[in-house]
């Protein structure tokens, strides 16, 4: 057990951004459920967790929990809910770190997570329709990772997966479909908040993507946030007297430009590739096509 759970660390500190959020996401449901079997065999009469975590319409209600509109983008109370949510993250967000950071990567994911909050509880506080089904709250990471696979598919909607019976198809008719199916869902009587809440996080990914080909990025104060915030959890350190080379770091900008010519240099050399044949590549481009295999 205990060789188990040093690897499990060992892969959560050593992992991306991506493999951070899965782990987040398992944890916090696999914690929510053993207090709440502990709860019901010792009849313990506490606080239900998993209401106390989402994010609740009501705003007066909202005010005194304002701390839901982050908690509950990681909190799954159903198993399914769970894993079709991670696998949609997993196959997604693997796509989305070929071209942009970790780091933006879970920005947009919490901005995602915002705007499906957002735009339910405005839905549920203004619209007649939602105003007549009286109050309720909301959990889970729909919202958050539909903005990946929104910032995903507009942004190299030519990408293509491999999907059962159908073959290959581009991720942006995958991402159209998926938000056909909240918004005709719309009136079903059937998880309203949630198809809200998946729009939401459906506008905020197709905005970064859009805005992001504009040369701009909308996930930057959400970057400067938690840049914030992790530096006050790390602990301060005597800076050592001596003298130190200063590099700038690579900017969001900058590493997807990078990215995106690294991308267009590869697919170059992989046309000449299937047209003329691997003999007649140059040693350099056989060497940066067996760089790429590599990575």
């Amino acid at each position: 057990m205990a060789t188990i759970i040093d690897q499990l660390k060992y892969r959560y500190k050593n992992g991306d951004v991506l493999v951070k959020l899965l782990f987040i996401n398992i944890a916090v449901f696999l914690i929510l459920k053993v207090i709440g079997i502990i709860f019901l065999l010792f009849d313990i009469k506490a606080v239900d967790l998993i209401t106390f975590l989402g994010v609740p319409s009501e705003l007066s209600q909202l005010l005194n929990r304002f701390w839901t509109l982050f908690s509950y983008m990681f909190v799954h109370e159903q198993f399914w809910h769970l894993l079709f949510n991670m696998l949609w993250l997993y196959w997604f967000g693997r796509i989305f770190l070929q071209y942009f950071s970790g780091r933006t990567l879970g920005s947009l994911y919490i901005l995602g997570g915002f705007a499906g909050a957002f735009l339910y509880v405005f839905a549920f506080n203004t619209i007649p329709y939602f105003v007549g089904m009286g109050h309720s709250w909301m959990i889970g990471a729909s919202a958050a990772v539909m903005a990946i696979v929104m910032g995903a598919s507009f942004y190299r909607p030519n990408v293509k997966l491999n999907l059962l019976l159908l073959g290959q198809v581009k991720i942006v008719y995958i991402a159209i479909g998926v938000f056909l199916i909240d918004f005709l869902s719309l009136g079903s009587g059937i998880n309203e908040g949630g198809h809200v809440a998946h729009i939401g996080g459906t506008i905020a990914g197709y905005i970064f993507a859009w805005q992001y080909r504009n040369g701009h990025d909308i996930t930057g104060w959400v970057s400067k946030i938690l840049d914030g915030l992790a530096n006050l959890a790390k602990p301060r350190r005597k800076k050592p007297k001596m003298n130190v080379e200063y590099r700038r770091r690579e900017t969001d900008m900058e590493y997807n430009e990078r990215k995106y010519s690294e991308q267009a240099e590869i697919d170059a050399i992989l046309d000449k590739l299937k047209k003329s044949g691997y003999s007649n590549l140059s040693p350099e481009e056989k060497k940066k096509l067996f760089d790429a295999s590599k990575k």
